[in-house]
């Protein structure tokens, strides 16, 4: 059976390479240069951007975001603790990278509205993501029927409120079943339901 170009690319992506004569390595150079969120002109990775509905038409808009890796950086308290009591290591964030990646991207484009993100690459110090946004209020997206859903005023903020992807990831909603009974519709809202 023949492969599709996107099968062709989507392999190439799976099988990186960031050692000194590939592609990758000159890639990062020239990633790590670049503002930390920064509007691009077409996805890198057009097969996975396709997946996630991405169109090559008006009113879609890539923006590529760069996150730290890592727990997160705390100061050390300068006395009064046990070593095991200073609360430097290990505290890590809530949210996962990906889902922060899409927030700093709304926030830079507040006239934008996030469909969804990918990972792009990673070095020692940092992660890429593509976040592709759409503009709701653009002719082409509104007589669209397959996208002028997010038009509607519910789906204002969808990345800081978790309804993307990756949100619903990080809000535990792709588990089902036996231990996942307090996850719906959300953590803090089954907290409260016995209030």
């Amino acid at each position: 059976m023949t492969k599709s170009a996107y099968k062709h690319i989507s392999e190439t992506f799976h099988n990186q390479e960031n050692s000194y004569p590939s592609t990758n390595w000159h890639l990062l150079i020239k990633l790590r240069s670049s503002p930390s969120v920064v509007r691009i002109d077409k996805p890198s990775n057009i097969a996975r951007a396709r997946s996630l509905g991405y169109k090559a038409k008006q009113g879609y808009i890539i923006v590529r975001s760069k996150i730290r890796k890592g727990s997160l950086r705390k100061l050390r308290p300068k006395m009064g603790r046990k070593p095991g009591n200073l609360g430097v290591e290990k505290i890590t964030p809530k949210k996962n990278l990906q889902r922060i990646a899409e927030e700093r991207a709304s926030k830079r484009f507040p006239n934008l509205v996030t469909l969804n993100s990918y990972y792009l690459i990673e070095d020692g110090r940092s992660k890429w993501f593509e976040v592709i946004m759409v503009d709701p209020n653009h002719p082409r997206i509104v007589s669209d029927p397959k996208i002028n859903w997010i038009a509607e005023s519910h789906n204002k903020r969808r990345s800081p409120r978790g309804l993307t992807s990756a949100g619903k990831r990080g809000r535990g909603l792709r588990r089902k079943g036996i231990g996942a009974e307090k996850i719906r519709p959300s953590l803090q809202a089954n907290k409260n339901r016995g209030k």
